[in-house]
């Protein structure tokens, strides 16, 4: 999808059960997990405008490294990998969001610009008064190092998954918008997303609910 794009439909029953993480009362943190090209962003954004404004979603893309720090690591050949986002960081900030009161001040996080392949900080406010935080992103139920820290953060974590050749065609065509040409998005794909898509589709078994999103 494109920013442009009216976003699809919510698959049945999503509303209903964000709602009922609500009733509660107080601040919720909903983790949407799943593989490069499954469609969370897509997901969290819809299930965020369905909810509004009751909801806003705070990305794990923000916490990427910036470009010049993963080529001083060594790291920017494989940028997507989990030691390649202040995991750390992320995790201070859900920790942050869920102390937030009514009252308090809004508390900024960094959003990730594609076209730049950088972060930009404090691009995204949140204000107290909105219940749900949607956190989104691929390593959230990662249970060693510091995303143990982001894991534990979360109310509840929602898997997103795709048909195969649907969230490979998705991954294809947005490495493509973004400047790579067929054959470089091929090779980044095989040699960098996919890795990294197997690591995630073994933590599936640590979400309360699998979502199939196809939209």
């Amino acid at each position: 999808m494109t920013p442009s794009d009216p976003l699809p439909p919510l698959p049945p029953g999503l509303r209903s059960a964000a709602e009922a993480l609500l009733a509660g009362g107080g601040r919720r943190i909903l983790g949407l997990v799943g593989a490069p090209g499954a469609g969370k962003s897509t997901l969290a954004q819809a299930l965020a405008e369905a909810l509004a404004p009751h909801a806003q979603v705070v990305p794990m893309d923000g916490f990427h490294l910036a470009q010049a720090e993963l080529a001083r690591l060594g790291r920017a050949h494989r940028k997507g990998a989990p030691d390649t986002f202040d995991a750390g960081g992320y995790a201070a900030l859900l920790a942050r969001l869920r102390a937030q009161r009514p009252g308090d001040a809004a508390v900024y996080a960094p959003a990730f610009r594609r076209d730049l392949e950088e972060p930009i900080a404090g691009a995204i406010a949140v204000e107290a008064a909105v219940p749900l935080v949607i956190a989104e992103g691929n390593y959230l139920l990662l249970d060693d190092g510091p995303w143990a820290g982001v894991a534990a953060q979360l109310d509840a974590a929602w898997y997103v998954e795709a048909a195969p050749g649907l969230r490979l065609e998705r991954l294809l065509q947005r490495h493509m918008r973004f400047g790579r040409s067929e054959a470089q998005a091929r090779d980044w794909i095989a040699a960098t997303d996919e890795p990294n898509a197997r690591r995630i589709e073994a933590t599936r078994g640590r979400a309360q609910r699998i979502v199939r999103w196809d939209g």
